[in-house]
């Protein structure tokens, strides 16, 4: 168990902004959460689990234990008649375990390339993109319980995944209910890889890319590089612009509400969902609200894509979170419509 005091956080947030641990642990693995938790000191305290810091907003120092997650490895765990099984420590670079899995020809998360984070966040936010969300390949996690110690494994019903949304998120309101947000680390994530593999062309996006290439029918390689150039050209790089990927969660209504915003706006991006809901497109709402290219202080709104908030150099938490609802309280007085950021402020 490596222990540091006085840690900087600057280098474990996206958004690269200033802020310090009092205590910062890294951990490689189960045994040094079970020191951690035999610590006198360190074991009852409250704890901060921080994996690549992509989905987070520090808006000062944390007090808390912050236990950095640097779970390696990745390999194939077992082949069954209908899909192959993958497995990748929490610590694992999301896009890194993805690119492998190309590398070693095994289709299935093309289409979420290049989401920034860690493994083992994966699950907790149920990533997406481009038609796949992780929950339509994931297939079980490990982790250990902050309170007791004990390693226990969650199947896809039991980790609860919602859009953007999974029991991790959760606190318990009684001591019965399954809420594990604070108390579970997760140490290993495995995912389901289809047999045989069919590509997810669905989003626009995608089908440009076959128009542009005349490519009608393409391979888990060609869509994983698109999907890399698609998000490259819109999203800034975190080690240029300090970012948290999309900053607001893309808002559902029903078919009524859509249709008078249609009226009104007819221009609107929106997508029918499988449920008879309509997803509007968040960044498109901040858009024609005025606010691409627009600061408060040092924090911004990315000239190429208004749904990503950045930090265009000394940047504050304080800051960040002023404009996020600047820009949510725009958005409600001109659609009616509360933005729900994806980011943990803390």
């Amino acid at each position: 168990m490596i222990v540091e005091q006085n840690a900087s956080l600057q280098p474990h947030n996206t958004f690269g902004i200033v802020a310090r641990a009092r205590t910062l642990v890294r951990v490689h693995g189960e045994a040094d959460v079970q020191a951690l938790l035999a610590h006198p000191e360190l074991g009852p305290a409250p704890k901060f689990i921080l994996g690549g810091g992509s989905n987070i907003v520090l808006t000062g120092d944390v007090k808390a234990t912050v236990l950095k997650v640097e779970v390696a490895g990745r390999r194939v765990v077992e082949e069954r008649p209908n899909a192959i099984v993958v497995e990748a420590g929490a610590g694992e670079n999301w896009h890194d375990f993805v690119a492998w899995t190309m590398d070693q020809g095994l289709p299935g998360l093309e289409n979420l390339a290049l989401i920034p984070g860690t493994v083992g966040a994966s699950p907790v936010q149920n990533i997406g993109a481009y038609g796949i969300e992780l929950q339509d390949r994931f297939e079980s996690l490990d982790a250990i319980d902050l309170v007791t110690g004990r390693l226990f494994t969650l199947d896809a019903a039991q980790c609860a995944f919602g859009y953007r949304d999974s029991v991790f998120k959760h606190s318990p309101a009684r001591d019965s209910d399954l809420g594990l947000a604070g108390r579970a680390l997760i140490l290993r994530v495995r995912m389901l890889l289809p047999k045989p593999w069919r590509p997810v062309l669905g989003y626009l996006d995608l089908q440009r890319k076959m128009a542009e290439t005349g490519v009608a029918e393409p391979t888990a390689r060609q869509i994983f590089d698109w999907v890399c150039a698609i998000r490259g050209a819109k999203l800034p790089d975190p080690r240029v612009i300090g970012n948290a990927g999309s900053f607001f969660k893309n808002p559902t209504v029903t078919p009524e509400q859509c249709q008078d915003i249609i009226g009104r706006e007819p221009g609107i991006v929106h997508y029918p969902m499988p449920d008879g809901s309509v997803k509007l497109a968040a960044g498109w709402l901040i858009d024609a609200c005025g606010w691409k290219g627009k600061s408060v202080g040092k924090a911004g709104v990315y000239e190429k894509q208004a749904l990503v908030l950045v930090n265009r150099g000394g940047a504050t938490g304080g800051e960040v979170v002023t404009l996020a609802r600047a820009i949510q309280t725009s958005v409600y007085e001109r659609f009616g419509i509360r933005l729900e950021p994806e980011p943990v402020v803390v």
